[in-house]
């Protein structure tokens, strides 16, 4: 519970929301997973706890624990929240499970081969409650509960058109990932 009240305490009321959205999300999806609720709760509360620094200073937190970055995270440093909040998970909230790093550091682009927790946090973070932007929302979530590799991929395409209509860069992970789950998904319909 410290954790959350020190989260909440850096967090603005509106990203704290989120937070306990993808918290609650993450534990709903683990039970209907068979995967530890504690690590997908603990995963959920802690994937944004660095999303409140500004470009600049995950820029300078990556470069203190000399993360590896891409060009596009480098024009793009908000892209780093994941990689610098594993960091954070790790130093200040003495998380050591890999698998919850991981979730963690992969949360915004996914990546192929994701863990089952990575998954459910990934996926927690789009269709969580409190969001209402995305088309499709409704079907992501009923899909989240039945083949959550399916649901990884729809999020993943989804994000790409998003990115793609509105000129941005994309981070080379995403495209990676949208790829390995359209293969995945289209090797168990055969």
């Amino acid at each position: 519970m410290h954790i959350q009240k020190d989260i909440e305490k850096k967090q603005s009321a509106s990203r704290f929301e989120h937070t306990l959205g993808v918290q609650y999300t993450s534990a709903c999806l683990a039970m209907a997973h068979g995967v530890c609720v504690e690590d997908a709760r603990l995963a959920g509360l802690l994937h944004d706890c660095a999303k409140q620094l500004d470009d600049k200073t995950l820029l300078k937190e990556a470069e203190k624990y000399h993360l590896d970055m891409t060009d596009v995270e480098r024009r793009q440093p908000y892209l780093l929240h994941g990689k610098v909040g594993a960091v954070y998970a790790k130093e200040k909230y003495h998380v050591e499970d890999p698998d919850i790093l991981n979730a963690i550091t992969y949360h915004t682009t996914g990546r192929p081969g994701m863990s089952i927790l990575e998954k459910i946090v990934f996926t927690a973070d789009y269709i969580e409650p409190g969001r209402d932007k995305a088309p499709n929302l409704k079907e992501l979530r009923q899909e989240a509960f039945r083949d959550i590799d399916k649901a990884v991929w729809l999020i993943l395409k989804q994000t790409l058109s998003y990115l793609e209509g509105e000129g941005g860069d994309i981070d080379g992970m995403t495209r990676e990932s949208c790829q390995y789950y359209e293969q995945c998904v289209r090797r168990e319909k055969a």
